[in-house]
């Protein structure tokens, strides 16, 4: 006959143990934190305006290909390191590294990409690459 050990159920540790495991799946590279973006089209090319409050600028990388825009970052939980507190009753705002990547519709200007960043604000005007417009061939009779 087989024993049965029974345990009390801890939903507290429970819960670690499965926050634990997602954070196996995620890898180490997982975000902590998803900035919220913005990104429009012009006549002339792209606008994506990502609002980062408390980055300065080398807490920001930016990678740009021929199609495709990777804004990535980390942001500490206040400028200088940790917090010297007992407990926290509320934590709204996030806080660790972010990744966000875009795949544009057009070929952008690689070398032409503009970057600012303004009262937590960051803006990346992106141009299209010239000579991809539409161009329209007639079809003519042959001899």
């Amino acid at each position: 006959m087989q024993n049965v050990l029974f345990t009390r159920w801890d939903a507290v540790r429970d819960l670690l143990a499965l926050h634990e495991q997602f954070g196996e799946l995620a890898g180490a590279d997982a975000p902590g934190w998803i900035p919220p973006v913005d990104l429009y089209e012009t006549a002339n090319g792209f606008v994506l305006a990502a609002e980062l409050p408390g980055l300065s600028r080398d807490q920001i990388d930016i990678h740009v290909e021929e199609f495709r825009v990777v804004v990535r970052g980390a942001r500490t939980a206040v400028p200088g390191g940790d917090i010297p507190c007992e407990q926290f009753h509320r934590v709204e705002r996030g806080h660790g590294r972010f990744s966000r990547a875009f795949t544009l519709p057009e070929a952008i200007e690689v070398d032409s990409v503009s970057i600012d960043l303004k009262d937590g604000v960051l803006t990346i005007t992106i141009p299209k690459a010239a000579g991809r417009g539409v161009r329209r061939i007639d079809v003519t009779q042959g001899p």
